[in-house]
């Protein structure tokens, strides 16, 4: 069932619940067949908490209750700086970024409510995920992103980058 989704700004407060969104976003993947992406208590409390004093955390409501979470976050990405096997569809323009989307198994719709929220703000969005990550590459694509190369981060892990500019 697809309820009414609304975005708002992340609150400290919202922490507890934001990160039992984030773990059942781990259950997916891992049900999935994806073991290797959001591993060693990533993301933690510290980055999300990061997030939100940027003022780059929001959560995603479903009937005023709290279902989803993630970042947006202006350019530039440290780790978008090189890409290999491709090349960005533009890299001239500033563009925000989309990191740790979780959203509860049972509320659909998260991912396109925010990303229209996101393209309510940003005309050119870039994402990335875990090889894997099957589920999220399918939205991805889905949404209408475009496949651009694999981007490594500060850990060296590599993972398959998308832009999308409307």
């Amino acid at each position: 069932m697809e309820e009414n989704l609304t975005v708002r700004q992340a609150r400290k407060a919202d922490l507890p619940e934001i990160m039992a969104v984030l773990e059942a976003a781990k259950g997916i993947m891992r049900a999935s067949g994806n073991t290797g992406q959001w591993v060693n208590g990533y993301p933690s409390e510290e980055v999300v908490l990061e997030d939100i004093a940027g003022g780059c955390g929001y959560v995603v409501l479903a009937d005023g209750r709290l279902c989803g979470y993630f970042a947006f976050i202006p350019s530039p990405e440290p780790t978008y700086a090189e890409i290999f096997d491709g090349a960005w569809l533009d890299d001239t323009l500033p563009y925000h970024v989309v990191h740790r989307i979780g959203s509860y198994p049972e509320v659909h719709g998260v991912f396109r409510a925010v990303l229209d929220w996101c393209f309510g703000r940003d005309p050119n969005i870039r994402i990335d995920t875990h090889e894997d990550n099957r589920i999220m590459q399918h939205c991805i694509l889905r949404y209408g992103f475009r496949y651009c190369g694999i981007i490594y981060l500060e850990s060296g892990d590599p993972r398959l980058a998308y832009q999308l500019i409307r």
